[in-house]
């Protein structure tokens, strides 16, 4: 990495007691190659395993594997600021928030301040409980927005629940983030490299839609036990019922996410018009969007990522021989009309 790259960020989030802190021991003692800075907003409430020693000031903390730990008591901007104006030597930057945090205004800072051009958001790692988050989606909005905007998310705890409660508790997660990449764990335990330097929210050449997304229906395989780190991409829609678990969450969720495909080549001005308008009605209430679009007149895959009201578009690589050309998109957010989406989508695009 040369002094001009910006520095990865990783978000680490999730509900009270799901297995943040759990997750950030867990990285500490690993050998992924990155000196971390550690940036904890609730230092108060929480603790590093006794691998804090006192650095050089009340702010800035040295581990004991030669990470530094910031305790955020200010504004995350000027805390991140602070760290590179100290000069300490680090390469990577792990944020764990507290529990009742709404990822929004943290993702936003890497996106509309000055540190875009020195840090980059590499992804958002939410951790969520097996066995409480039922009950936490019903008591207050948070876990959900913390679900919505994951692009990894981390079903703990699943030594605690049946393998029923386990497929009816992932349905739930998919209904609301069909775009995250999910992983079963025990305490948190996760091989590094499927949190680190992921570039989620960037547009790269390796850039791909959940294979599955378009599959609404229980076609999925789950042969593995509880404990399982099998990836599952697979999305539920929202719209759907399923007899052995509909007694459970009979009503709609404000937050969820669906997918559009189309095989037609599309006119790349009114795509921009369409999502642009999408984004001006829903403003704060589109969490995510993603998406490949087969552009008229282009060799290549155009490829965008959104976060609410924010978008990036731009050609990825050419279309493989023999693959197949279609565009395909992902809206999660709260309330929305997806049927005006899909009119939308349809009538005003091609």
């Amino acid at each position: 990495m040369t002094k001009r790259d910006p520095i990865p960020v990783t978000v680490l989030t999730g509900f009270l007691g799901a297995g943040k802190t759990t997750l950030l021991n867990h990285l500490l003692t690993q050998k992924h190659g990155y000196k971390c800075a550690i940036i904890i907003n609730e230092f108060g409430a929480i603790s590093i395993d006794n691998q804090l020693v006192v650095g050089v000031d009340e702010e800035i903390l040295e581990l004991n594997n030669g990470c530094l730990c910031c305790r955020v008591r200010g504004d995350l901007i000027k805390s991140l600021e602070g760290l590179i104006q100290k000069q300490k030597r680090f390469d990577y930057v792990l944020i764990e928030t507290t529990g009742l945090a709404d990822p929004s205004p943290v993702v936003h800072t890497f996106k509309a301040s000055d540190l875009a051009d020195k840090m980059r958001l590499d992804g958002v790692i939410t951790v969520v409980d097996a066995r409480h988050l039922e009950k936490e989606l019903e008591g207050g909005p948070e876990p959900t927005a913390q679900i919505a905007f994951a692009d990894v998310i981390l079903l703990n705890k699943t030594d605690l629940v049946s393998p029923e409660e386990l497929e009816r508790v992932e349905g739930r997660i998919r209904r609301i983030n069909s775009l995250a990449t999910l992983h079963r764990t025990l305490n948190s335990q996760i091989d590094p490299a499927k949190i680190f330097n992921l570039k989620a929210r960037e547009l790269t050449t390796n850039f791909s839609m959940p294979e599955t997304a378009a599959h609404a229906d229980h076609d999925h395989d789950h042969d593995c036990g509880p404990g399982c780190d099998h990836d599952h991409e697979h999305e539920h829609g929202h719209d759907h019922s399923h007899d052995h678990d509909q007694h459970h969450h009979h009503h709609d969720e404000s937050v969820t996410s669906f997918y559009l495909s189309d095989d037609r080549p599309l006119d790349l001005k009114k795509v921009e018009a369409w999502l642009s308008e999408i984004i001006r009605e829903l403003g704060a209430n589109i969490y995510r969007s993603k998406g490949i679009l087969q552009i008229q007149g282009q060799a290549k895959r155009v490829v965008f990522q959104g976060v609410q009201t924010m978008f990036d578009a731009k050609p990825d690589r050419l279309w493989n021989v023999g693959e197949k050309r279609i565009s395909q998109l992902v809206f999660i957010g709260k309330d929305l009309d997806e049927a005006k989406i899909r009119r939308g989508f349809a009538a005003g695009i091609a």
